[in-house]
Protein backbone atom coordinates (compact mmCIF):
# COMPACT_ATOMS: atom_id res chain seq x y z
CA UNK A 1 0.00 0.00 0.00
CA UNK A 2 1.25 3.44 -0.91
CA UNK A 3 1.11 6.52 1.50
CA UNK A 4 1.18 9.74 1.18
CA UNK A 5 1.43 11.70 3.94
CA UNK A 6 1.69 15.48 5.98
CA UNK A 7 3.49 15.49 8.93
CA UNK A 8 3.75 18.79 11.09
CA UNK A 9 0.92 20.77 10.34
CA UNK A 10 -0.16 23.29 12.61
CA UNK A 11 -3.72 25.19 12.65
CA UNK A 12 -5.08 27.16 14.88
CA UNK A 13 -8.80 26.81 16.20
CA UNK A 14 -11.23 26.79 18.97
CA UNK A 15 -10.80 23.49 21.14
CA UNK A 16 -11.16 23.08 25.10
CA UNK A 17 -14.20 22.54 27.36
CA UNK A 18 -12.74 24.91 29.63
CA UNK A 19 -15.04 28.28 29.86
CA UNK A 20 -11.68 30.34 28.96
CA UNK A 21 -10.73 28.25 25.89
CA UNK A 22 -13.78 29.16 24.60
CA UNK A 23 -12.76 32.67 24.12
CA UNK A 24 -9.13 31.99 22.30
CA UNK A 25 -7.70 30.09 19.60
CA UNK A 26 -5.31 27.49 20.24
CA UNK A 27 -2.81 25.49 18.04
CA UNK A 28 -2.95 21.59 16.84
CA UNK A 29 -0.13 19.80 15.92
CA UNK A 30 -1.52 17.72 12.71
CA UNK A 31 0.70 14.26 11.39
CA UNK A 32 -1.84 12.36 8.79
CA UNK A 33 -1.15 9.41 6.63
CA UNK A 34 -3.13 8.51 4.06
CA UNK A 35 -3.84 5.51 1.91
CA UNK A 36 -3.33 6.30 -2.15
CA UNK A 37 -2.33 4.48 -4.63
CA UNK A 38 0.09 6.01 -6.69
CA UNK A 39 1.20 4.30 -9.86
CA UNK A 40 -1.75 6.01 -11.95
CA UNK A 41 0.06 9.37 -11.25
CA UNK A 42 3.50 8.39 -11.55
CA UNK A 43 2.71 6.02 -14.84
CA UNK A 44 1.95 9.60 -16.91
CA UNK A 45 3.39 12.02 -14.25
CA UNK A 46 0.06 12.67 -13.88
CA UNK A 47 -0.96 15.42 -10.76
CA UNK A 48 -4.92 14.70 -11.69
CA UNK A 49 -4.24 11.65 -10.68
CA UNK A 50 -2.43 12.03 -7.42
CA UNK A 51 -3.26 12.79 -4.11
CA UNK A 52 -2.93 16.15 -3.95
CA UNK A 53 -1.45 17.28 -0.25
CA UNK A 54 -1.45 21.16 -1.15
CA UNK A 55 -5.10 20.66 -1.28
CA UNK A 56 -5.42 18.78 1.52
CA UNK A 57 -3.70 20.80 3.50
CA UNK A 58 -5.39 23.80 2.62
CA UNK A 59 -8.75 22.45 3.55
CA UNK A 60 -7.49 21.28 6.78
CA UNK A 61 -6.36 24.80 7.30
CA UNK A 62 -10.09 25.71 6.75
CA UNK A 63 -11.98 23.12 8.77
CA UNK A 64 -9.80 24.64 12.03
CA UNK A 65 -10.48 27.78 11.09
CA UNK A 66 -14.35 27.46 11.32
CA UNK A 67 -14.54 24.36 13.79
CA UNK A 68 -15.50 24.83 17.41
CA UNK A 69 -15.22 22.14 19.64
CA UNK A 70 -14.52 20.71 22.88
CA UNK A 71 -12.75 17.53 22.43
CA UNK A 72 -9.30 16.59 20.53
CA UNK A 73 -11.09 13.41 19.70
CA UNK A 74 -14.44 15.31 18.21
CA UNK A 75 -11.89 17.38 15.96
CA UNK A 76 -9.83 14.74 15.02
CA UNK A 77 -13.13 12.51 14.27
CA UNK A 78 -14.87 15.02 11.99
CA UNK A 79 -11.96 16.27 10.24
CA UNK A 80 -11.35 12.22 9.68
CA UNK A 81 -14.62 12.42 7.77
CA UNK A 82 -14.47 15.22 6.07
CA UNK A 83 -11.16 14.29 4.05
CA UNK A 84 -12.33 10.75 3.29
CA UNK A 85 -15.31 11.71 2.05
CA UNK A 86 -14.36 15.35 -0.11
CA UNK A 87 -10.84 13.13 -1.27
CA UNK A 88 -12.05 9.88 -1.21
CA UNK A 89 -9.41 8.81 0.73
CA UNK A 90 -9.92 4.60 1.81
CA UNK A 91 -8.05 4.57 4.34
CA UNK A 92 -6.07 7.37 6.60
CA UNK A 93 -4.38 7.60 9.97
CA UNK A 94 -4.64 10.66 11.99
CA UNK A 95 -2.09 12.04 15.07
CA UNK A 96 -4.13 15.07 16.69
CA UNK A 97 -1.51 16.97 19.60
CA UNK A 98 -2.27 19.98 21.55
CA UNK A 99 0.55 21.88 22.63
CA UNK A 100 1.07 22.77 26.15
CA UNK A 101 -2.33 21.15 27.32
CA UNK A 102 -0.33 19.49 30.31
CA UNK A 103 2.38 21.49 31.48
CA UNK A 104 4.70 18.42 32.20
CA UNK A 105 4.25 17.12 28.49
CA UNK A 106 5.56 18.52 25.19
CA UNK A 107 1.41 17.82 24.31
CA UNK A 108 -1.25 15.15 24.94
CA UNK A 109 -3.56 13.92 21.68
CA UNK A 110 -5.36 11.23 19.76
CA UNK A 111 -4.26 8.91 17.60
CA UNK A 112 -6.81 7.56 15.20
CA UNK A 113 -7.18 5.05 12.09
CA UNK A 114 -10.52 5.43 9.79
CA UNK A 115 -11.76 3.31 6.26
CA UNK A 116 -9.71 0.50 5.10
CA UNK A 117 -5.81 -0.42 4.20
Amino acid sequence: MDRVFIEGLEVDTVIGAYDWERGIRQCLRLDLSFAWDNRPAAAGDDLSKALDYASVSTRILDFADKAQFQLVETFAERLAEVLMSEFQIPWLHLKLTKPGAVAAAAGVGVEIERGCR
